[in-house]
């Protein structure tokens, strides 16, 4: 994928919807981007993990204890927890289909997120939506 198209899914994901142009140079210059194969385990509950991954193209699935719990695809992105708190991972991301990934580790991920307030407060709504979810399904 050329720089470009990489800058354009960038800013398609809700996350990045109002990173600069430049904000988005910067995120696509410090993102590695992987292929992977159907069944590549991408992180592993339990594990350290070092990586934020954004989902270009194809479909993840995370289980938790050994069940699937939910199913990511373009757009969406996971590993972030990790990355904040420096605990060992809390599911196990599984590649379902080939997939194109940006893969953020943990020196760049910093960097990005005290670089881009903004995108640190996106980030920080999102991880509020999920534990809100995760706790209307544990009481209802």
């Amino acid at each position: 994928m050329t720089q470009d198209s990489k800058l354009v899914q960038l800013s398609n994901m809700w996350m990045f919807s109002e990173c600069s142009k430049s904000e988005l140079a910067k995120i696509g210059r410090v993102a590695d981007e992987i292929s992977v194969t159907p069944s590549t385990i991408l992180c592993e509950e339990g594990r350290p993990g070092f990586e934020f991954f954004f989902i270009l193209d194809g479909r993840c699935a995370v289980r938790r204890r050994g069940k699937k719990v939910a199913i990511l695809g373009p757009g969406q992105y996971f590993g972030e927890l990790s990355l904040l708190d420096k605990r060992p991972r809390s599911a196990t991301v599984i590649a379902e289909t080939t997939c194109s990934l940006l893969v953020l580790g943990q020196k760049e991920f910093n960097s990005v997120m005290a670089d881009m307030p903004r995108l640190a407060h996106k980030l920080l709504i999102a991880m509020a939506g999920r534990l809100r979810a995760s706790d209307a399904k544990l009481y209802n």
